[in-house]
Parts: structure tokens; C-alpha cells; sequence
């Protein structure tokens, strides 16, 4: 691996996209935007999950991916100094990051989740968090038959445990989005002197909080039982606060009969110009989730508009939100809800809160300079 240049690096940015476009997409633009933005040359080298069939994502998963001389063709062109990989699962793996190296660059591997252990990476299971494979044992991802049926969670099972250790001795730098889930990754089996904690970082930041003018609650991610958000309708039926609740997913149907006959609108996937939008709207957002959450996108783009946020107390959340994160208990949230709604000064006094913290921890200039530190400029 080359010394870095003095002047702005060349990266490449490599991911593999999900079947369902999510938060780990927009930090990978917003990244882009950023290192474009501050002089730096930027590529992609991108897969998506949606055009892979079956077989060709399990030959992907079980050889260490399936384009490593493409990667190492993207290197060249783009004479690249960094590799900056996200998702690298199914079709990227191990080998890309080796292809990388091989080709002089510095390659940093961004932890979005926990699919080095898991294979949903989601790390919930059966009504909660579920940390169950580590380390190499990957068996009861295959046990439980958490990809659904019993070939693809084999697959997947004895692809994680062979990748799994060539993508920490491939990579140059790791990065964890959250203190939590650097800690629950070390405890699985990562080395911590390898881990370098970064949290997300918005790329705008409002300069006033009008959510004492909020007219309704906000909900937004994938409808899936993991994000808590029957927790949020619950919460909003008792407290009697209109509820928006923004995306789509395999957990509506349900979530939708628990909404009938309450004050709830179910918005559908929304653009990011709409859901924007709808922030501006919105009195609180509420993320009620039960899984290990890193950093999600979608508590620090609503604060980032000054929209305070009642959080749970999983994962990274209380250290995104501080002292609005939750037990999981409908009551607690109905109480915290109702509170914050009968004053709308104590709204726009927490949304300012919410915009000093996303400023003093997430804003473009302090994420740019941790991240050049990262990229060993």
C-alpha cells in the first residue's frame, strides 16, 4: 500500500446495493457528495442485490465474490489511493478488497451492521436482538433458518464463516457507525484495535428548530417487526397525536390493522425530497426500535431538521438521541409522547437540543476531518 498523496486522495467507493434501497444507499451518496465537494476524486464500483439471482448470489457468497478483476480494473482507472467499501455481500466480497490492495490502494471496510456474522445482518430473531453467531460459528444463522429456507441460510452460514476472517486481514482500516456497535462487534469477535468508531453524518444542518409547529408524529423506515413500529402506533392512539409513518414493507399488513380506526396515515416508500418534506411537518419523530440500530439515517436526518426524536434504548440510539431514549414499553412512550405534545415550546426547545447535538457530532466538517484521519491523510 502506497502512502497517500498530499494532495486530495482518489477514491473509489464500492458497495453492493440491497434488494431494499436504505440508510446505508444515502450514506454512501451523501459520501460522495462530500469527498466530491471538498476537491477529492470520486468513482463507484457498485453491485446490486436486486439483479443476482439465486445461484448467482450463492456462487458470490461461497467463492469471496465474483468481480475481483473488475475491482482491480476500477483501481486503475480511477488511480485510486482509497477504497472505501460498504456492503460487499453477495456478489463483491473478500476478494474485491485483496484486488484492491493488490492494486496499491488503502482499503477501508465501513461496518453498517452485522452481516460479518449475521446473515439477515440485522441481528434480531423471533421478538428480539439475537447475537446468537459469532466469531467463525455461523451454524445457528443456519439452525434457525434465518434467511428464510434451509439451502440459502446453508449458503449463507458457510459463506459468512469463510469470508469472515480474509475481509478483516484484506481490510487496511475498519470502521464502526456507533461506541455500541463497536462494542457488540468486538464482543463477536472483531479486533478492537482495529475498529475506528464514525458516526453518519447528515449533509445539512437547519438553522432553527420549528417543530413546536408540528402537526403530527413522524414515523420512517422499512415496515419490518425489528423498527418497533407498532410501538409508535400504539404510543399515538393513547396519547391521541395524529401519526404519519413513511415506507413500506413486509410487516404493513399487520401494522396497518393495529392502525384501524386511528388517527394514522400510511404514506408508502417516499422520495427523499417528499420524506424531507414531511419532516418539516412533523412535531417528533418517534424510533421505536427493538433491534440494534447503528446509526440510522433516518433519526439524523430529522435532526438535523430540528425535529426532536424519542428513541429506544437499543444499540446506538441513546447516543444519537440522549435523553429521549425509551424502554420498550407502550406506556412509557404514550407518557413521553403526550408530554412533549402539550407544549409546543418544549417541542421547538428539544429540537434545538436535537440541531446543537447533530452540529457538535454529525455535521459535514467534523465527519470530513475524522474521516480523512481514517483515510491516513
Amino acid at each position: 500500500m502506497s502512502p497517500l498523496p498530499a494532495s486530495p486522495a482518489r477514491v473509489l467507493l464500492l458497495h453492493n446495493r440491497y434488494r431494499a434501497a436504505g440508510g446505508e444507499e444515502r450514506v454512501v451518496e451523501q459520501l460522495a457528495a462530500l469527498l466530491s465537494a471538498r476537491g477529492h476524486a470520486v468513482a463507484r464500483c457498485e453491485r446490486d442485490s436486486a439483479d443476482a439471482g439465486a445461484l448467482r448470489a450463492a456462487r458470490g457468497l461461497l467463492h469471496g465474490g465474483l468481480d475481483a478483476d473488475a475491482v482491480a480494473a476500477a483501481v486503475r482507472t480511477q488511480r485510486a489511493d482509497v477504497v472505501h467499501a460498504h456492503n460487499v455481500h453477495p456478489l463483491l466480497g473478500w476478494r474485491a478488497l485483496a484486488a484492491a490492495r493488490a492494486e496499491g490502494a488503502r482499503v477501508v471496510l465501513q461496518l453498517h451492521n452485522f452481516r460479518l456474522f449475521c446473515a439477515i445482518g440485522v441481528a434480531y430473531r423471533d421478538g428480539a436482538p439475537c447475537f446468537a453467531c459469532r466469531g467463525r460459528d455461523t451454524r445457528p444463522g443456519v439452525r434457525h433458518r434465518c434467511r428464510g429456507s434451509l439451502p440459502e441460510a446453508v449458503v449463507y452460514g458457510a459463506g459468512l464463516a469463510r469470508q469472515q476472517p480474509r475481509l478483516l486481514e484484506q481490510a487496511d482500516a475498519l470502521v464502526a457507525v456507533s461506541e455500541a456497535q463497536a462494542g457488540r462487534l468486538v464482543e463477536l469477535g472483531v479486533p478492537r484495535e482495529s475498529l475506528t468508531v464514525l458516526p453518519n453524518h447528515v449533509s445539512a444542518i437547519a438553522a432553527s428548530s420549528v417543530a413546536g409547529e408540528g402537526g403530527y408524529a413522524l414515523a420512517a423506515g422499512r415496515l419490518v417487526e425489528e423498527k418497533g413500529f407498532d410501538v409508535a402506533i400504539a404510543a399515538a392512539r393513547e396519547a391521541a397525536i395524529p401519526l404519519r409513518i413513511a415506507g413500506s414493507g413486509p410487516d404493513e399488513e399487520r401494522l396497518r390493522a393495529l392502525a384501524s380506526g386511528g388517527d394514522v396515515v400510511f404514506l408508502g416508500q417516499l422520495s427523499a425530497e417528499a420524506l424531507a418534506g414531511e419532516r418539516r411537518g412533523a412535531g417528533v419523530l418517534l424510533a421505536p426500535s427493538r433491534s440494534d440500530d447503528a446509526c440510522p439515517m433516518s433519526v439524523l436526518e430529522a435532526m438535523a431538521d430540528g425535529v426532536p426524536v424519542l428513541g429506544s434504548e437499543r444499540g446506538g440510539l441513546p447516543e444519537l438521541v440522549g435523553d429521549g431514549a425509551l424502554p420498550l414499553e407502550p406506556a412509557a412512550w404514550a407518557e413521553a409522547l403526550s408530554a412533549l405534545w402539550r407544549d409546543p415550546g418544549s417541542r421547538t426547545a428539544a429540537g434545538e437540543v436535537a440541531l446543537a447535538r447533530i452540529r457538535a457530532r454529525h455535521a459535514p466538517d467534523g465527519y470530513y476531518e475524522r474521516l480523512m484521519r481514517v483515510y491516513g491523510a
